[in-house]
């Protein structure tokens, strides 16, 4: 189905040790808005929807992992020599009880991952406005994450997540004035 290469799709930096920063970060991995809710919803949905759409789900779906990836090695990097009293200061001790310093997917208040999170309603249309508001949900969780983050190495790849956001959402406001016309063509028999 696709090939693998063994690099992050851009690169993840970070100057320094900061679990705060992590924390806000693990939003973007198990929370609602995510990159794992993102890229499950996408895979799924189409699954439903006409032929003429299928491609770009399956293409924005399979980067969303990639972001996944990235996000996740943007919180071990922030994580990975802090100490356990560093990770208590921010509220991570009970991510650090269960899970040390491996990753799980819940959001930035520790709530866990819920199939509740992805979203599938069967209509192209409805289905593609879903996709459109979790892009712009996404967008802007990043930008509040910069906002944030006084890390300029990690807001660059920030931003770059962001900025593939933005192009998502274009892509699938495109995808309903394809499905929108083709709604409207009479069909001849």
């Amino acid at each position: 189905m696709w090939i693998y290469e063994k690099k992050l799709q851009y690169p993840v930096r970070v100057s320094t040790c900061n679990p705060r920063l992590a924390k806000y970060l693990i939003e973007q991995y198990g929370g609602a808005d995510g990159e794992l809710a993102a890229a499950l919803r996408y895979l799924n949905q189409r699954y439903t929807l006409p032929s003429k759409v299928i491609g770009l789900l399956n293409d924005i779906g399979t980067e969303e992992l990639a972001h996944l990836e990235m996000i996740a090695t943007m919180v071990y990097k922030l994580t990975k020599d802090a100490t356990p009293e560093q990770l208590k200061e921010v509220g991570l001790e009970p991510h650090y009880v269960d899970h040390e310093r491996a990753l799980f997917y819940h959001n930035a208040a520790g709530n866990p991952f819920t199939a509740t999170y992805i979203q599938a309603k069967g209509d192209p249309i409805t289905d593609l406005y879903e996709d459109i508001a979790a892009e712009e949900k996404a967008r802007a969780t990043y930008q509040w994450i910069i906002n944030m983050s006084d890390d300029p190495d990690l807001n660059d790849g920030l931003r770059f997540l962001r900025e593939r956001e933005i192009v998502h959402a274009q892509r699938f406001r495109e995808a309903v004035e394809i499905l929108k016309e083709e709604r409207n063509h009479k069909k001849v028999f």
